[in-house]
């Protein structure tokens, strides 16, 4: 009697939404499908996040692997890395890559993730401008530390300030172009963003707050970057650092439904129903998503059903933000901005660099941004998590959790 063929799941990308899901999967069934993985890097499944330590010299490539190639083949996972897919056929339900090789599905996971945005200035593809996503952009931030001296980094978000730090940190004399006029705009409010850049300038960074790029300069190569005010800066590495897009092409051609990303419901299914997605390239209740911890909860939502156990919902949270820059301590979550109705409990001692802002609305704690001295931010992620009221211990909220502790015993 011969045994029934496994159902066959197809993932397209070997990055860390897909893979934590497939873990996820193993966990719940391992033995339910035939699992094949495509990726376009050539390497296993590594964390994108500790890319700023390796381009820092505090991590190297090896150390932030997650799955080697030989975890996937203990686990029976046929990996086709460095061979991305190129084409999706729905009704014949396969798969084609670059290489040509063709693969069935009985389910398709989609983790594509998303594209950096370069900016389309002139002079945006000459040689040395690069964005910071993988592997092979470390390498080359790498290899231009050994050999040149000026870095530009276009953006003044969380990525960008961490490529600046490691581009220092290997020699470099970097300066930070931003078009907004404080760092970080989207995690921190303005007194924070300011610590923040003279910590960053005592280090030696550069910043150009509120500039437009107009142009990057070079023949073959680049060799400075010009503003809208006319004024240049020298550059022999210009890394973009501007945002993402999410990567939907694939699905797009494929006919699924697409607006900013990927639809999916709250089962990250697509519209259609053998087609899941997970991580930055889906839009879920019109949000997107580019950190870890939702795109966690995505994976074990997606797993449980292609595990045929169902019963799970994705449900949006609050996030919490840290920035890898050693030395520099910062931490913000929830909605710091606040709205009407909603109060301010503010701390500042600039003696000793510390700055924290809670955000109370109707009661409860809704945001916080902390700088300098951040040991309480996961207890204060974890109030505005679950909502819980913390009128009875306003007066000590700003000093923490053992002094709030304290007084309720």
């Amino acid at each position: 009697m011969t045994t029934p063929a496994k159902p066959r799941l197809v993932v397209v990308g070997n990055g860390m939404a897909g893979m934590r899901t497939v873990e996820e999967l193993l966990k719940l069934a391992p033995d339910l499908y035939d699992i094949t993985v495509f990726g376009a890097e050539p390497h296993g499944n590594y964390n994108r996040i500790l890319l700023s330590p390796v381009l820092a010299g505090e991590k190297t490539v090896a150390d932030i692997m997650l799955n080697t190639r030989d975890w996937y083949a203990q686990n029976g996972i046929e990996l086709l890395a460095g061979d991305p897919v190129v084409a999706i056929d729905r009704r014949r339900r396969l798969v084609r890559s670059q290489s040509g090789r063709e693969v069935g599905y009985d389910r398709l996971l989609l983790a594509t993730g998303s594209k950096p945005f370069i900016i389309p200035v002139p002079g945006h593809q000459l040689d040395g401008v690069i964005a910071f996503r993988d592997i092979q952009d470390v390498e080359t931030m790498l290899a231009a530390a050994r050999n040149h001296r000026h870095a530009v980094v276009i953006g003044g978000g969380l990525l960008g300030l961490e490529a600046a730090n490691g581009l220092m940190r290997q020699g470099m004399e970097v300066s930070v172009v931003h078009v907004a006029d404080s760092l970080m705009e989207r995690q921190l409010d303005k007194p924070a963003a300011a610590l923040l850049k003279q910590a960053l300038e005592r280090k030696g960074l550069r910043f150009l707050l509120g500039a437009n790029t107009s142009a990057i300069l070079g023949e073959d190569r680049v060799t400075g970057v010009c503003f809208k005010d006319g004024t240049q800066i020298p550059a022999d590495l210009v890394v973009m650092t501007a945002g993402v897009r999410p990567n939907i092409e694939l699905a797009q051609q494929a006919g699924l439904r697409c607006e900013r990303a990927i639809v999916v419901d709250d089962t990250l299914q697509s519209y259609d129903p053998r087609v899941y997605a997970v991580g930055e390239c889906v839009q879920h209740r019109q949000a997107t998503f580019g950190l870890v911890a939702p795109i966690w909860e995505q994976a074990r939502v997606a797993a449980a059903h292609l595990a045929g156990a169902g019963h799970r919902r994705y449900v949006q949270q609050a996030t919490a933000t840290k920035l890898k820059v050693t030395g520099v301590d910062l931490y913000s979550a929830g909605d710091f901005i606040g709205g009407e109705g909603s109060e301010d409990l503010v701390m500042r001692d600039p003696r000793r660099g510390m700055y924290k802002r809670l955000v109370l609305q109707g009661g409860r704690l809704v945001g916080a941004v902390l700088y300098g001295d951040v040991q309480d931010g996961p207890w204060y992620f974890d109030l505005i998590q679950s909502g819980a009221p913390v009128g009875a211990m306003r007066q000590r909220l700003l000093f923490g959790k053992a002094q709030c502790e304290a007084m309720a015993a």
